[in-house]
This record gives C-alpha cells, sequence and structure tokens, in this order.
C-alpha cells in the first residue's frame, strides 16, 4: 500500500481577515476624495487580496524595524499603509495610512 505525500502548494491554509481600524479610516477619510478614491480602488482591487493570502512577503511589503508587536508597511504610490498581522488569529489589522512625506517623521 503507497502512502500519497502532499506537496505545500496542496495543502490550503486559512485567508487573511483583513480588518480596518478607525484611526485608518479617519486618516482615508482627511485625505482628498480624489485620492481616497485612487486608494480604495488599490486597497480593494490589489492590495487586500494580496494581504489575504500573504502579508509578509511582497516587492510593496517591509517590515518596520523596532516596533512591538510586528508592523508592516504596503507602498501604494506615494502613500503608506501600516499594518499588524496576527498568524494565529489569521487577522490582518489595518493601522493608518499616511503619505510617504509624512509617514516616517516622529
Amino acid at each position: 500500500m503507497g502512502y500519497r505525500t502532499q506537496n505545500l502548494s496542496e495543502v490550503s491554509l486559512p485567508d487573511f481577515k483583513i480588518f480596518e481600524t478607525k484611526e485608518f479610516l479617519k486618516q482615508l477619510g482627511k485625505l482628498p476624495l480624489n485620492e481616497s478614491a485612487f486608494l480604495r480602488n488599490k486597497l480593494n482591487g490589489y492590495i487586500y487580496p494580496h494581504l489575504r493570502i500573504e502579508p509578509f512577503y511582497g516587492k510593496n511589503i517591509k517590515k518596520l524595524r523596532g516596533y512591538s508587536p510586528d508592523t508592516w508597511r504596503y507602498r501604494i504610490g506615494s502613500f503608506r499603509v501600516f499594518y499588524i498581522a496576527d498568524r494565529k488569529e489569521h487577522i490582518v489589522f489595518i493601522l493608518t495610512i499616511d503619505a510617504r512625506r509624512n509617514a516616517y517623521k516622529k
């Protein structure tokens, strides 16, 4: 009797859920309508589907140093979306969004 082994590509892991915080929604609401519409289209059409599958790796994703819990940023043109991802619960918490020029000011 033979045994079948599974490849990692055959193993189906649950997708991450996306949760937008009040702070994120507040910051998005402060942006001009044309920018917020552009960002909402990018978020819903490309970024959230990517984060649901793989929130830790991608060409526009970077882990930030010196943050606890681990915090990530997603680059969208001149904007940055900051988030944390809970591996155990499979939830991505979208913390805030900001223009690049303001995103890293202390």
